[in-house]
């Protein structure tokens, strides 16, 4: 059975438009409370990042739960891992994470998450699809459900964070700019640094309901560069719109993506004992991090591009640490899902045991120069076209054994991604746009 609104990180789209709509999110929730729902299990909870559209949705979503009988607990701004880890602790039977990410303010999406804080198996959600094209039936009035406000829940939240490293690791000889995207952290990540006593310039914590992830936070780091530059900081950390996604930058004010941070935790947990024989990565990672844990006697392996697959695959082969170039990295070994500041805390804590500058740490990785172009399509398009097919051919052969060529649909953004990775990024780019070219030239035609 296909699935008709589920994409690879839930349901997304432009606030508005069919089915990020009031009417939709009431059907939705209605849906999810059906599908969900267990003897033992009778709670749903609800969190949001920090866009307008934000109360709108929650209030659909709320309307819809209470009328399958299904009781809500509401979380207010919280990160979508906050989100996924007080599913577990407060016993619920699904979490519901109303963002769009990393996408601006005018997109809006829902994501959702298992009693366990893992993403819903394929099965459910196309289940909750089958669901929510039946007629919606309102229980008795007796067993309605009801919703109730989690006043603790960023306290909670701030606490597991820190639990995830040793007791005794204080930041207190580190000074780092926390860039919040206006987003779901703005009032979490900060203090969690500042708890472990680490001197915190924050930016990006004014949201306004329209500012999420404008001109800041991980997709766009240029004033968190600027500023722990200006600053003397010794680090700066910046977060998505929802908190899944982090990426640093040392004192140099120089970029460290999510590849480079997956190696410094991976090398620093082979340091502490952990025993692994492989990191989950994905097509789109750069083949600097392959080379680099092969140097330290550790695979890599690729999953499809989308935290789920790379969860799935983390699950299947036992592993503990995973992610994507964009900052979103999975550590199983401390928690269930993609978490922007518990990932970051992982770098720190390597950093104050080592004795290095994150600058340091990240010399044992070299990454090859990548270029991604996006073309805008208009919904599913063929890329076995063979004009495409044979240009493709062409540059991997090109490139041999020291490049690579990817072409996908995004699962999030009406977009073809075409990616070339080689040795020299003249070539690279070259390559890039020619492919990229070629094909908007053949979907054109």
């Amino acid at each position: 059975m296909g699935r008709r609104y589920f994409g690879t990180d839930g349901i997304r789209g432009r606030v508005g438009e069919y089915p990020i709509t009031a009417e939709f999110m009431l059907k939705l929730g209605w849906s999810v409370g059906r599908a969900l729902q267990t003897k033992g299990f009778n709670k749903v909870v609800i969190g949001k990042d920090t866009r307008i559209s934000g109360y709108m949705f929650e209030s659909a979503l709320e309307a819809g739960l209470s009328a399958a009988g299904v009781n809500i607990a509401l979380l207010g701004p919280m990160p979508t891992p906050g989100i996924a880890y007080l599913t577990r602790t407060l016993h619920a039977c699904a979490g519901i994470a109303v963002s769009a990410s990393h996408n601006p303010y005018h997109d809006n999406g829902v994501k959702f998450f298992s009693q366990d804080g893992q993403k819903l198996p394929d099965k459910t959600e196309e289940h909750i699809e089958y669901l929510l094209e039946q007629p919606l039936e309102t229980v008795e009035p007796c067993i309605l459900g009801k919703a109730e406000r989690v006043f603790d829940a960023a306290g909670r939240y701030i606490e597991f964070c820190k639990s995830t490293v040793p007791s005794s690791t204080s930041l207190a000889s580190l000074r780092i700019v926390v860039d919040c995207a206006h987003g779901a952290t703005y009032h979490i990540a900060p203090s969690v640094f500042n708890e472990m006593g680490a001197t915190v310039i924050p930016i990006g914590i004014t949201p306004d309901g329209l500012n999420i992830n404008k001109d800041c936070g991980s997709n766009n780091p240029g004033f968190l560069c600027e500023t722990v530059r200006s600053q003397s900081a010794d680090l700066g950390v910046a977060f998505d719109g929802d908190g899944d996604r982090v990426i640093m930058v040392d004192h140099c004010g120089e970029v460290l993506d999510g590849d480079e941070l997956m190696f410094i935790i991976a090398r620093d947990r082979l340091r502490t004992g952990s025993r692994f024989d492989a990191v989950v990565g994905t097509l789109m990672t750069n083949l600097g991090l392959e080379i680099a844990l092969r140097a330290l006697g550790i695979d890599l392996y690729r999953a499809k591009v989308g935290d789920r697959y790379i969860l799935e695959q983390l699950l299947s082969e036992k592993l503990i640490l995973g992610g994507e170039n964009s900052g979103h990295i999975i550590c199983l070994d401390r928690t269930s899902t993609g978490d922007g500041i518990i990932s970051a805390l992982q770098i720190l804590a390597a950093m104050l045991q080592s004795g290095k500058s994150l600058h340091d740490l990240k010399a044992g990785m070299t990454k090859y120069p990548q270029t991604l172009i996006n073309v805008s399509v208009s919904g599913i398009v063929d890329l076995q076209r063979v004009p495409i097919l044979e240009a493709v051919k062409a540059t991997e052969s090109e490139l041999g054994d020291h490049g690579r060529v990817l072409l996908r649909q995004s699962g999030t953004e009406p977009v073809i991604r075409v990616m070339v990775e080689g040795m020299d990024t003249v070539i690279v780019e070259r390559y890039a746009r020619e492919l990229a070219d070629i094909v908007r030239d053949t979907l054109s035609v």
